[in-house]
């Protein structure tokens, strides 16, 4: 990958803001919406924002990859494996590991295991829109704000304990959970399928 370091860091230096401003808020939203409103958040919530995550996931990871190489099927073959892997990752592992650490009493829940078509399904959405847009830095952004609110309702959703620690401990498991596997899969992910010769971005 030593070819392409400059168009990765290129791409890094371009999304990291749209992370850093996309945690904030979603971060911000689940502790509103818990500590403020004080509503609910239950598994069927969990439910609807896993494949959302997944189909802005692919299309950012499918966008970064086709605006280097044209290559309409294999963009969206990288775009579905990207999500679906790392979405995974981030939605469900992360937050089931993270919670065993701190002895949360996590539930394992695999989406695309006990679901599989339809995160099939919404993952071949997303990234065949990316094959069509250029807009990757505010689908990034609403990425990571969904895999925050898909990890914390996941934590939410398949815990038994609610209290101050859960709230610390969920709070360090959802920014390792969100920004290392959301930069991962739509920037990092995209370059391990591309070939030497790639077409550099003009931005």
């Amino acid at each position: 990958m030593e070819f392409k370091t400059k168009e990765l860091l290129h791409e890094l230096k371009h999304h990291l803001p749209f992370t850093a401003i996309a945690s904030l808020i979603g971060i911000s939203s689940i502790l509103f919406i818990n500590y403020i409103l004080q509503a609910n958040i239950s598994e069927s919530i969990f439910e609807v924002i896993h494949p959302i995550h997944i189909i802005f996931s692919a299309i950012v990871t499918s966008a970064i990859f086709y605006s280097y190489q044209k290559n309409k099927l294999k963009a969206i073959l990288v775009g579905i494996t990207g999500a679906i892997l790392i979405g995974s990752v981030s939605d469900t592992l992360f937050p089931y590991l993270g919670g065993l650490i701190f002895r949360l009493n996590v539930q394992l829940h695999l989406p695309i295991i006990n679901e599989p078509i339809k995160i099939l399904t919404f993952a071949l959405i997303g990234a065949s829109i990316g094959t069509l847009t250029t807009k990757t830095k505010m689908s990034h952004a609403l990425h990571v704000f969904l895999s925050v609110f898909a990890s914390s309702s996941y934590l939410l959703a398949f815990s038994q304990n609610f209290n101050t620690l859960f709230f610390i401990a969920a709070l360090i498991i959802i920014i390792i959970a969100v920004i290392i596997p959301c930069c991962v899969s739509d920037i990092i992910f995209p370059f391990f399928f591309l070939n030497k010769k790639i077409k550099c971005c003009k931005c």
